[in-house]
């Protein structure tokens, strides 16, 4: 008696726990009809026991889950193992919600099932939380499929979790393709992979944004170059719980830049094959027929005159011929006449004796004496006075010198190279130049091409100067603009290519980016220039002019040459001065009869 009570009493608590437990509890015989219910299911769903006994006839599940949860239940009944299952199920009020049916056998002592009990738990705002999440990574994944790049995520150690479809179509692969252990050796160039799969890890282990290059292939068979970029993903912890790929085409851009690399090169070899004589930069007709007479004059001792403008390479011109000479290992002076005093020529050319006059405290050798079995330079000959001329000729026809204040014979064996951008034709109408000395000086002439002449070589000598420029001033210069290109190219450049030179140079010195340009304000204005290429001076400028110079021949008497001349007063070589009087139209014999 007190056993059965015990027993009540426990049944009674058991009932109890049943009761009060937040969730909808059956029990069903072993076959599957319902024996008890606790309150929460028959108020959820408005019926009574008996109702409920027959629930498979009943609209209780859902009608589109209510197959998958017979299958579900049938399956257990026969197997006698627990099962779970996520359904609808339809509330007193018609409306349904997301249940997760939880099923579990009770066995007597022979294991033989006696009871089911199952938990009904509601979910539905789960799971309309997580249909919420999924409509929206639906949204987002057509969003992400319609990108036209490729798109992949990765597992925090790599793995290929994820393409969009424009990664599949690009590609030709397939979702079951991305589980593939030899995904990267199917998708990567052989000569790509390693480089690839080094930078891919690095990059993983320091966690970082990061980029790599490669070529991929694409679903046509060929590889392409993409640009991956990798970027990691981290939760409220900084633990990176994905990372995002996004490949972009750059196939083209890299054609392009090979194209450009390759055209470089050929410039380079171009410009390599110009500017075989030191310095001299270009690849236009005339340059090359300036080029194509210093390789055939160089092997010889001829000798040389280059004439052109000012800025136009003459003495790069001379070097060239004497580093392809066989002279090239001895000496190559030079000597700027024009920039010499004229009292100095002499004794800069031929040297001195001691004593030879006031200030030749000792002995000196001369520029032809320093260049013996090598080559001499005169720039601007034409400024060379009638005197030292003679003494010049004598030193052409003789192969000897005397220096100044000496009478022994100095054997020379010297190559000469003479520069002018003088007409030395008109010169020698004009009385200022010795015929006989322009030509033994004319053997061989070679005419440096102007810069307005030669528009092909702008381009090459720009790219050329900012390279050296910037080196030079350690700036990394990558690119140079296309509008400073045409610029340059409509220049006329009175001042040759050493006015390019200066303003290179000026651009260079002011560049702060990577790319280079010159402002256009510095090539807006030219030089208006004589047919004889020299300038003229504005007017107020050119009326000072001739007063000096009328003021200094007044002084002389009208005496251009000598120490009391006008040219050692204005402190100009005489043959300029003669050259200026003549363009001011200045009478000299006027002033021979001043007091």
């Amino acid at each position: 008696m007190q056993d059965h009570r015990a027993v009540g009493v426990r049944e009674e608590t058991f009932r109890l726990i049943v009761e009060t437990i937040p969730g909808l509890i059956t029990v069903t015989t072993p076959t599957g009809e319902v024996d008890h219910v606790n309150g929460q299911v028959l108020e959820y769903f408005g019926r009574t026991l008996e109702e409920l006994k027959n629930w498979g006839s009943t609209d209780v599940v859902h009608p589109d889950d209510l197959p998958r949860f017979t299958v579900a239940w049938q399956r257990a009944i026969e197997t006698g193992l627990p099962f779970e299952t996520e359904n609808r199920l339809r509330r007193f009020d018609g409306e349904y919600r997301w249940f997760q049916s939880r099923g579990l056998p009770l066995r007597d002592v022979d294991g033989r099932i006696v009871r089911w009990y199952y938990l009904l738990t509601d979910i539905d705002d789960r799971k309309r939380a997580e249909e919420r999440i999924q409509a929206s990574e639906s949204e987002y994944r057509r969003i992400i499929d319609a990108i036209p790049q490729l798109i992949s995520a990765l597992s925090p150690d790599g793995r290929v979790l994820y393409y969009n479809q424009g990664a599949f179509e690009y590609t030709g692969l397939e979702a079951a393709d991305l589980a593939a252990p030899d995904l990267h050796a199917r998708l990567i160039h052989p000569e790509d992979l390693d480089r690839s799969l080094e930078g891919r890890e690095r990059g993983l282990e320091q966690g970082r944004p990061f980029e790599l290059e490669m070529r991929c292939r694409h679903h046509a068979g060929q590889f392409r170059w993409c640009l991956i970029q990798y970027k990691p993903v981290r939760d409220e912890q900084g633990r990176i719980v994905r990372w995002y790929a996004t490949g972009t085409d750059i196939h083209e851009r890299k054609l392009t830049e090979d194209q450009i690399k390759d055209e470089n090169l050929v410039l380079r070899q171009e410009i390599s094959r110009a500017s075989m004589f030191e310095e001299i930069v270009g690849a236009s007709p005339a340059l090359k027929t300036v080029l194509s007479h210093v390789s055939k004059v160089a092997p010889t001792d001829s000798t040389v005159l280059i004439s052109g403008e000012t800025g136009t390479g003459k003495e790069l011109i001379a070097r060239a011929i004497h580093k392809h000479s066989r002279r090239a290992e001895r000496a190559f002076v030079s000597l700027n006449c024009a920039a010499t005093p004229t009292s100095l020529i002499a004794s800069e050319l031929f040297g001195h004796e001691k004593g030879a006059f006031t200030g030749a405290a000792q002995q000196r050798r001369g520029r032809f004496e320093l260049a013996h079995a090598g080559t001499i330079f005169l720039d601007e000959i034409g400024e060379i006075p009638m005197d030292t001329q003679i003494a010049l000729l004598r030193v052409l026809q003789e192969r000897h010198i005397e220096r100044i204040g000496g009478s022994r014979a100095i054997p020379v064996d010297v190559r000469v190279i003479a520069a002018t951008n003088r007409d030395l034709s008109e010169a020698i109408t004009a009385g200022t130049f010795r015929s006989d000395l322009f030509y033994r000086l004319n053997v061989f002439p070679i005419v440096a091409p102007p810069l307005r002449k030669r528009r092909e070589d702008i381009p090459i000598l720009v790219e050329y100067f900012v390279k050296r420029f910037a080196e030079k001033m350690a700036k990394r210069i990558r690119r140079i603009e296309k509008h400073t290109l045409e610029l340059c190219e409509r220049y006329s450049w009175p001042g040759n290519i050493r006015e390019l030179q200066n303003i290179v140079e000026r651009s260079v010195i002011l560049c702060s980016g990577d790319t280079f340009s010159i402002d256009e304000a510095w090539l807006s204005s030219q030089v208006p220039r004589l047919p004889d290429g020299s300038s003229r001076l504005p007017d107020s400028l050119e009326d000072q002019e001739r007063e000096m110079i009328e003021a200094a021949l007044a002084k002389s008497k009208g005496r251009v040459a000598g120490p009391r001349g006008a040219a050692a007063k204005l402190g100009i070589p005489p043959s300029t001065l003669e050259s200026k009087i003549k363009q001011l139209k200045i009478e000299k014999s006027r002033f021979t009869t001043a007091p």
